[in-house]
């Protein structure tokens, strides 16, 4: 077995163009086939709901997540519901999402703001969703794409941030660079199942801790220095 040692990394990216249209449009193609029909992960029923199940995933899982949301929509089911319980209640019920007494008063203050401001649906466009207390252009990319199917941008959550910078896609460091990055190499079709398909990637095959790459699919194309083998 061999290892890839820096020194490979720094060699091999001094004779080749990880930007190179064919390179992305390989990449694209293994993704797709890899990972068909691919959707969110959060569970919900309507757009409210993956707005508040991706207000909860911030440094939480989604399993986690899934886990919360059938008692807290249960206990209030819509828009109009959550802007007028209490504060507590809402906080016991996402207690175990970590951060759960900010993430009650975005919930609550999105709630609020879609009854006040846009008749209690959730608006279909970036510059409207923004508005909402504890959405930012994470969330509204997922609530936009996954439910809307409107591709406005691409969702950069922490697998995207890994796994493109491991593609060399991009070298930035921060969300909204990777996604502008990402905006100009990946067409705008491939956004919204783009993103789905790297989340599942570094979930089951790209681990942070210990990727498994002997059964990646994009192995040869991945020259990246935390590589745990190499076929090339």
């Amino acid at each position: 077995m061999k290892k890839t040692t820096k020194k490979d990394v720094k060699t091999a990216s001094m004779s080749r163009n990880p930007l190179d249209a064919k390179r992305v449009a390989a990449i694209l193609e293994i993704l797709e086939k890899t990972y068909p029909g691919v959707v969110c992960a959060l569970s919900h029923r309507n757009a409210w709901q993956l707005t508040v199940a991706t207000i909860l995933s911030a440094q939480c899982t989604d399993v986690r997540v899934n886990q919360v949301t059938p008692a807290l929509f249960k206990a209030f089911p819509t828009p109009k519901a959550m802007a007028t319980a209490s504060l507590p209640e809402i906080e016991e019920l996402i207690r175990s999402t970590g951060f759960f007494r900010n993430k009650a008063k975005s919930i609550q203050g999105a709630a609020q703001a879609v009854v006040q401001e846009f008749g209690g649906k959730i608006p279909e466009t970036m510059e409207e969703i923004l508005r909402l207390p504890g959405v930012a252009r994470k969330t509204a990319n997922v609530v936009l794409g996954s439910w809307y199917g409107i591709a406005v941008g691409v969702v950069v959550d922490t697998h995207v941030m890994r796994l493109s910078r491991c593609l060399e896609l991009t070298r930035e460091t921060k969300p909204e660079r990777i996604e502008s990055d990402l905006m100009k190499i990946i067409p705008q079709d491939r956004w919204i199942n783009f993103s789905h398909e790297l989340i599942h990637h570094g979930r089951q095959i790209c681990i942070a801790r210990k990727p498994r790459c002997i059964d990646c699919p994009l192995e040869k194309l991945c020259y990246s220095s935390d590589k745990t083998w190499s076929s090339h």
